[in-house]
């Protein structure tokens, strides 16, 4: 029987998709490339954090099965495509995910189908990139054979309040009849949809969202950046900012962004833009601050173990919180590497610590990793908190032997330098 709903890319959008999907009734079937994402699925386990293996169990038993095999396309009502866009290594936007999945799609084409993508790409993706691959490898007209919209994704892993359906989902169409399919299937497990008036218009809203993110992180890092140069208390700042309850929405500075979308969304909209004559200066600007950070963290790193070791060659620095968000095991883009590599590169002896991720490798070499963390801040000379898991307790930090580093305002000690 062929499958309701077919989730292509299932990693970190595509199966929290699948999973509300599933448990709104949808007979849903994965699709992904990768073997062992595959296989692991099959055999009931999670890669994805937010989804755990009992949820990928009881999508099992609901039906839901994944697999590499394109025919699972074959008679499907909806197909949507959730695959990365990233960047190259020139930082350009990389579409190469989007465009093997659009071909993939376009061998299965059947009229009637509804084709969505909820990858995030600069606008005129869905229309100039992914419609005339479908359209040639079909023979199918978008808005008339079959439906095509985008819908931007909105997950945020590790929330514990907002997921899939009740996170209020943008949704667009090539023409009104593709949206009105779209809303027509996203209603079935998302509670609040909001109907862009086109494909252009919600693909641009999707990276304001991230590029109003990225531009206040910049923005706080600076000033981090004055205030310690002048010997003002940043967090005492932050704290003092944030009780305005209007025109003020506050964010915290640390030692850099990480994560698929802040790092890589502006700089779609800033490729885009430049390829029409436009030039964002304000992104321009912002990447130069948060370029610095994680730099930043290593000079103030090395300026501690030079006073307290005596210099840095051979000193030993502990890194808290590897990955680019508390409490998830993600490490997509952490500014943690870069600052591994700083520390590296002056003679520091690195090692990590983080409950969330059992190996890290910077240079492609592993770092060595500790898990008791009590011991290990006895034994080194400098620990850095970069992650703000809630195993580092305030209390636990502000009574390590040695001296501590914190980029995120939260211990309290003698031996305690903040950003």
């Amino acid at each position: 029987m062929a499958a309701e709903l077919v989730v292509m890319g299932l990693g970190h959008v595509g199966l929290p998709l699948s999973r509300a999907a599933v448990s709104a009734g949808l007979a849903t079937a994965g699709y992904d490339v990768s073997r062992p994402v595959v296989h692991g699925l099959t055999d009931g386990r999670s890669h994805v954090g937010g989804v755990d293996d009992a949820d990928v169990a009881a999508m099992l038993r609901a039906g839901f099965h994944a697999t590499d095999d394109p025919a699972v396309l074959d008679g499907a009502q909806t197909v949507v495509i959730c695959v990365p866009t990233g960047l190259t290594d020139k930082g350009l936007p990389d579409l190469s995910a989007v465009e093997d999945a659009a071909a993939v799609v376009a061998a299965r084409l059947h009229p009637g189908m509804l084709v969505v993508l909820e990858s995030t790409s600069y606008p005129g993706t869905t229309e100039d990139v992914v419609r005339p691959l479908l359209e040639r490898g079909s023979g199918l007209r978008a808005g008339e054979d079959f439906h095509l919209a985008y819908s931007p994704q909105r997950i945020d892993p590790g929330n514990p309040t907002w997921d899939v359906r009740n996170t209020p989902k943008i949704v667009s169409g090539r023409t009104a009849l593709c949206a009105k399919h779209a809303v027509a299937f996203y209603s079935r497990f998302v509670d609040q949809l909001v109907v862009a008036r086109g494909t252009r218009e919600a693909e641009m809203a999707k990276l304001l969202e991230n590029t109003y993110r990225y531009v206040n992180i910049a923005l706080v890092d600076e000033v981090a950046l004055f205030c310690h140069e002048t010997g003002i208390d940043i967090w005492d700042v932050l704290h003092c900012a944030a009780s305005k309850p209007f025109g003020f929405a506050p964010f915290s500075p640390g030692p850099g962004v990480g994560g698929h979308c802040i790092p890589v969304d502006p700089r779609y909209l800033a490729a885009r833009a430049e390829s029409q004559g436009f030039a964002f200066r304000t992104l321009a600007a912002a990447q130069d601050v948060l370029s610095r950070m994680p730099d930043h963290v290593v000079e103030r790193a090395l300026a501690i173990l030079t006073k307290t070791a005596g210099r840095p060659e051979g000193a030993r620095a502990l890194l808290l919180g590897v990955t680019y968000k508390p409490d998830v095991a993600d490490i997509r883009e952490t500014p943690a590497r870069q600052v591994a590599a700083g520390l590296l590169a002056a003679g520091v002896e690195v090692s990590y610590h983080d409950p969330y991720v059992p190996q890290f490798t910077v240079g492609g070499t592993p770092l060595p990793r500790t898990e008791n963390l009590r011991d290990a801040l006895d034994r080194t000379d400098v620990a850095i908190l970069l992650q703000d898991h809630a195993c580092y307790a305030r209390e636990t930090l502000g009574r390590a032997r040695c001296a501590l580093l914190d980029t995120r305002g939260k211990a309290v000690g003698s031996r305690v330098t903040l950003l």
